[in-house]
């Protein structure tokens, strides 16, 4: 189980260094009143130095992260899993801005400003303008280059950001490719429905939506399920508020971006593209441990995609492994055929070829963390279970 306990290593740097920079950033672009500003205070004080601390007994939630945190309150924070202090971090978090407490700051979400301004940049202009290019490739190149960006798009990552050295040298290094397995999969498949896993919002979550349109419009899936956080979490992770903000920057931009957009706004008043979040989306535990009603509700799934860096980890288990370990064999639990796309960009890694572990290995470059590096890994419906019922 990976920890934070080691001065230096990636888990370290996160707990030590990303978390208190973005307490900074939250309290610049949020005119929080002293009593929250004692509260961030505390939290950072008590990350850096302190013990865990439980939830406020009056909390919403205090049941449920009391039996979460049972065997890790009164500890470092450095010393518990590295999954769980980052997910409790964040919790913690909303409970020092007052998120869920019924008063004037009750639903204000700290993050907001980043991912509204990412969608303001030029940038997203620019990657929308260059749909209309991508109208001139062959429909199976469209498919693949809408694939490829939901993948790369994870390279926005708002809380990876503020602690890269330099954010814009990502190259594009695809580790494994199975995008053909997801290709056959859907083509075999009668009436097909696409769950997609969301990760980030504002530039990431455009692309991801962009491919469910482009697998709604091809008739490659009948219908698609999104699912997001039911609230804000790991800086940028994506709400149902995010996707109607980026539905609206897409629908709003020239040429066939704004096509795109009027079509997601249909599919999404209409039913073929539906919404959905569940409380254990934000829980500190691996998806092997999901509650029955998820697992019942993505068994209906002709493939799941998972996106992003931290669904990854809550797919394999956040535990160092031999990187060669397979895939499938760490996500058979998982009750439908399941599409992984995720940058690297923390310690695990899984489902590689020795030689393609060899070679990254010989580089002497922190593949595993940098996010220059990607996987597209796909797992075929699980023995006993039939998908798309």
């Amino acid at each position: 189980m990976i920890t934070s306990d080691e001065p230096g290593s990636f888990a370290w740097t996160v707990l030590a260094k990303r978390h208190p920079a973005l307490i900074q950033q939250v309290r610049d672009a949020v005119p929080y009143p002293p009593e929250h500003q004692r509260a961030l205070d505390a939290l950072l004080a008590e990350t850096a130095h302190g013990v865990i601390e439980p939830l406020p007994a009056e909390a919403h939630d205090h049941a449920r992260w009391a039996a979460w945190s049972a065997q890790y309150l009164g500890r470092s924070w450095f010393e518990v899993p590295f999954l769980w202090a980052e997910s409790y971090f964040y919790r913690r978090l909303l409970e020092a801005v007052r998120y869920f407490e019924p008063g004037p700051w009750q639903g204000i979400d700290p993050f907001a400003s980043f991912k509204r301004a990412e969608l303001r940049d030029a940038t997203v202009g620019e990657e929308l303008a260059a749909l209309d290019d991508l109208s001139k490739l062959p429909p199976e190149e469209q498919d693949q280059a809408m694939l490829t960006s939901a993948l790369w798009g994870n390279r926005a990552d708002l809380g990876f950001r503020i602690s890269s050295a330099d954010p814009s040298d990502l190259g594009r290094h695809l580790i494994t490719d199975d995008s053909h397995l997801l290709w056959s999969h859907l083509a075999n498949s009668p009436s097909p429905t696409v769950y997609l896993l969301a990760d980030n919002a504002g530039r990431e979550l455009i692309p991801d939506l962009i491919l469910i349109d482009q697998l709604l419009h091809t008739g490659r899936a009948d219908q698609a399920v999104l699912h997001v956080k039911p609230y804000p979490y790991y800086v940028s992770d994506a709400t149902t508020a995010d996707v109607i903000d980026c539905v609206r920057r897409i629908a709003e931009a020239p040429g066939r971006a704004g096509t795109i957009g009027a079509r997601l706004f249909d599919a999404l008043s209409g039913g073929r593209l539906s919404v959905r979040s569940h409380p254990f989306s934000c829980a500190p535990l691996p998806y092997a441990d999901m509650p029955d009603d998820l697992r019942s509700d993505l068994a209906h799934a002709t493939v799941t995609i998972s996106k992003g860096d931290l669904n990854y980890r809550r797919l394999v288990g956040d535990r160092l492994r031999p990187a060669t370990t397979p895939f499938a064999d760490l996500t058979s639990y998982f009750p439908s055929p399941l599409l992984a796309l995720r940058t690297l960009k923390s310690d695990i890694a899984v489902g590689l070829e020795p030689s393609a572990l060899a070679a990254l290995e010989a580089t002497g470059e922190p593949w595993r963390t940098s996010g220059t590096h990607a996987v597209i890994q796909f797992r075929p419906s699980p023995a006993g279970l039939t998908s798309n019922p």
